[in-house]
């Protein structure tokens, strides 16, 4: 038996109507039906069903037209058309098109009920009243389980940190949470605390006035004012200068800031929501994030699980995430060949929804066929391997590239190569942990080391 699950009929014959409405409503389903295919969207925004079921012979409008418009509106939802004239080309025509399944009359009732189950599968749609959610694709256990959580946490003010590895969504979860909760109507806005040199990124979360710095002409409110009776989403937390760190503590214990250049505090009504992908408790123990900031911030924590952990919202992800790219000369793209989504399912996604993306956008970019095939998926995911680093991953790569050179010129003599590098010695010390280099290993007779170490 299913659970909870509605599927719209279309069809101008009543009689298979009443038909098929009693062997759906006789195994679980809840059915909603109409001899009228012009009214089949409205009752979709409607009931919001998991699934149609459309004859593709009405005279009204046949089944591939109505298909088009509910493509259109509802990209991810499945719909099955049924015929009595069941042809081959008919049949491709159909899932070339993106169609999820194609019967024959007299429909045989296992498969049509085998069909169903798939399909509903396949689709998790947006539950009336959870608009909140509606960017967040899937159909998982473990992120249902997030969602929960982060709904049910949506209404208090606690700050809350989601942590997860780079490209698992932690923005969109942000968002959700943003939007569940009361502060929706306000503003939510977001920074990235690894992407900006220390007074850059302080001049933008607390704002500055005219004059305080070489280069400030104009007053600047920052994001804390910017975001007042919203969200400010501070990603990649872990990434914040220590000596930032105090400062943003010291706001959010006084509730107030104090603009760089000014001597005049401001008042602040925000609520705080935090990412990172690194270990923050390892980051503690190497005196590279502060103690009491985590506890400030992690009042509440989410985890998000990676793509691998979530395999089975791959197929749906790649669906919609096909639609979305399939665009303009591309609006023949219709979908992916069995094959080739199998590979994707099986694929391990060390970059997670954010190495999707990239693939299926290839893959829709180079196709030269509706149907997307399982070389060109294959070819796609081995050029991700090497797929261009984020700033943050550049970043580190050239400061580890530096610290090698540097050490290489001073032959391992740490405090010529942090005079050099015109950093203090417990600062360069610091760096040289983080990236696990020896000045010992530069001496004359060390180790060899390349700047792709």
């Amino acid at each position: 038996m299913t659970q909870s699950r509605t599927v719209l009929l279309v069809d101008d014959d009543p009689s298979l109507l009443t038909l098929l409405t009693m062997r759906l409503t006789a195994n679980g389903y809840e059915v909603v039906s109409t001899e009228n295919p012009s009214k089949a969207l409205g009752l979709i925004n409607q009931h919001q069903p998991h699934a149609v079921i459309s004859d593709l012979r009405m005279d009204e409008m046949d089944g591939l037209t109505l298909f088009g418009h509910i493509q259109s509106q509802h990209p991810a939802l499945p719909v099955i058309l049924l015929t009595a004239h069941g042809s081959i080309p008919e049949a491709v025509a159909a899932t070339q098109q993106g169609v999820f399944s194609f019967l024959t009359k007299p429909i045989d009732k296992d498969a049509l009920l085998a069909t169903l189950k798939d399909a509903c599968s396949h689709y998790t749609g947006a539950q009336s009243g959870e608009s909140w959610r509606e960017a967040i694709i899937t159909q998982s256990p473990l992120m249902e389980g997030v969602l929960d959580q982060a709904r049910r946490v949506a209404e208090a003010e606690v700050s809350v940190l989601i942590s997860g590895a780079s490209g698992t969504g932690k923005e969109l979860l942000a968002q959700a949470l943003h939007l569940a909760s009361p502060r929706r109507d306000k503003p939510f806005i977001a920074i990235n605390c690894g992407a900006l040199p220390e007074q850059l990124l302080e001049s933008e979360l607390f704002g500055h006035v005219k004059g305080a710095f070489t280069g400030a002409i104009t007053q600047h409110e920052g994001l804390f004012k910017a975001a007042h009776g919203g969200t400010l989403f501070l990603d990649e937390i872990g990434d914040m200068p220590y000596a930032l760190q105090v400062k943003l503590l010291r706001a959010l214990q006084e509730r107030q800031i104090r603009p760089l250049g000014s001597t005049k505090a401001i008042d602040i009504d925000v609520r705080i929501v935090s990412a990172t992908h690194r270990d923050l408790q390892a980051a503690i123990d190497d005196k590279e994030f502060r103690e009491d900031l985590f506890y400030r911030l992690n009042v509440v924590n989410l985890r998000l699980p990676t793509l691998k952990e979530r395999a089975e919202d791959i197929p749906l992800l790649a669906k919609f995430l096909l639609t979305r790219a399939a665009t303009g000369t591309r609006n023949y793209v219709k979908g992916f060949s069995t094959q080739a989504m199998a590979m994707l399912s099986a694929a391990s996604w060390p970059g997670n929804v954010r190495q999707l993306v990239n693939v299926v956008e290839q893959c829709v970019a180079l196709t030269s066929t509706p149907i997307i095939t399982e070389g060109l998926v294959a070819q796609a995911l081995t050029s991700q391997t090497e797929a261009f680093p984020s700033f943050i991953e550049a970043r580190s790569q050239f400061e580890r590239n530096y610290l090698i050179k540097v050490l290489k010129l001073t032959e391992g003599s740490a405090s010529q190569a942090a005079k050099l590098a015109g950093r203090n010695r417990t600062d360069f010390y610091k760096l040289l942990s983080k990236h696990e280099l020896e000045p010992a290993d530069f001496k004359p007779g060390g180790k060899e080391h390349t700047s792709a170490d």
